[in-house]
């Protein structure tokens, strides 16, 4: 191989993921400092919608949330092994319900105000920046619905040399 490893130079949205990264992490703090082990931030959404509608199938859950069965799957498995939910038989062999249990019915009137009180946060956040990370994310969607990033990756790859194969 003759190209220099592009790895190796921090990509543009690095510092985002790396403060995502530092935003969660201290949500985890707040948790700890309560005496809350075991929750992560992205367990808290799927634990709040299941307080609200009671059990739902994994894929009932995934699309309430607006995630893919896979991503959902794992944290479910994730929660599971932390005690916060269990899994039934669904309706049929495929499927498999999630209810909360009783220690994550207990943390959901703290997480409930744990997820208030980080909108009003970052709406302070957001105020706070010369651009409005809020606004971004709004421009960001418009320029993707003009030309998706699949679409952008694609002709670049074309370029490239390295169509998608064609079908035969």
């Amino acid at each position: 191989m003759n190209s220099p490893d592009p790895t190796t130079v921090p990509g543009r949205w690095d510092s985002l993921h790396a403060v995502l990264r530092r935003l969660d992490d201290e949500i985890e703090t707040v948790y700890a400092d309560r005496g809350i082990v075991g929750v992560r931030p992205r367990f808290v959404y799927p634990l709040i919608r299941l307080a609200h509608t009671g059990p739902l199938t994994i894929r009932e859950l995934a699309a309430s949330l607006g995630r893919t069965h896979s991503a959902m799957s794992q944290t479910v498995t994730a929660m599971r092994r932390e005690g916060l939910v269990e899994t039934a038989p669904g309706a049929d062999a495929r499927t498999r319900r999630v209810a909360l249990t009783a220690r994550s019915r207990e943390l959901v009137p703290l997480l409930e105000a744990e997820w208030r009180a980080t909108e009003e946060s970052v709406a302070e956040i957001d105020d706070e920046l010369p651009h409005a990370l809020s606004a971004v994310v709004v421009e960001l969607e418009r320029v993707l619905a003009r030309r998706s990033l699949r679409e952008r990756l694609v002709q670049r790859l074309d370029a490239a040399g390295h169509p998608a194969p064609r079908e035969r």
